[in-house]
């Protein structure tokens, strides 16, 4: 029988929601295969227009290739499949992370580019140049906000700190008009202030036609 994430009692347990949705995670794999809905997207179109908002973190001297990335929240693969035949992964290091271990097998099998790793984990491990966060604080399953709120801060704080030059991460927006009881909706400027305490130098992106935001870190 499979999990029914809309009938999931979210435990009390960081560690235990964690888990639990990493499962859902599995579960949806299993359903839709590796493919934007897979991952909760609604379509391809959306799932890439936010790849390209978030690489606008690179700076132009690196589009031509040389640095490390990492992923947290990579999925199956779907950033770096964008990613490995442009100018950017010239002689680069990808490195995805993932707390569904279907996910990881999956992206594993789909990549075998010695370029890419990945792990499954839920924090990043490995010192990178570029951070990217997308769609990973999204779902959880209505756990308590406060407990959901501190753990995302500290997913950035920890990532920033293994961030070289620029993180970039996007959430969906509080003030949408559909919400849905699985999905955590943050406040901008809640999360503009957070990120000024790590870095003065951030940049919001929500002037595009998605229920979200997505902000810009930088060194």
């Amino acid at each position: 029988m499979g999990i029914s994430e809309s009938t999931i009692q979210p435990p009390s347990d960081l560690g235990d929601l964690l888990e639990l949705i990493g499962q859902v995670y599995d579960h949806r794999l299993k359903e839709c295969g590796p493919t934007a809905g897979g991952v909760f997207w609604k379509n391809q179109e959306g799932q890439a227009l936010r790849y390209e908002i978030l690489l606008q973190i690179i700076d132009g001297a690196d589009l031509g290739g040389g640095i490390s990335i990492n992923d947290l929240g990579c999925g199956y693969g779907a950033f770096f499949e964008m990613l490995k035949d442009s100018p950017i992964m010239n002689t680069s290091k990808y490195f995805g992370y993932d707390i569904s271990l279907e996910m990881i097998d999956a992206a594993r099998i789909r990549n075998h580019d010695t370029r890419a790793v990945f792990s499954h984990s839920p924090l990043a491990t490995e010192i990178a140049d570029y951070s990217f966060v997308s769609g990973t604080f999204n779902m959880f399953l209505g756990a308590k906000q406060n407990m959901w709120r501190d753990y995302v801060r500290s997913s950035i704080r920890l990532l920033w700190q293994n961030t070289k030059k620029g993180l970039a991460f996007n959430m969906l927006d509080a003030g949408s008009e559909s919400r849905l009881l699985d999905l955590y909706y943050a406040d901008l400027n809640d999360m503009v202030d957070y990120a000024k305490t790590l870095t003065p130098n951030v940049e919001v992106v929500d002037d595009y036609p998605l229920d979200e935001w997505t902000i810009l870190m930088r060194r």
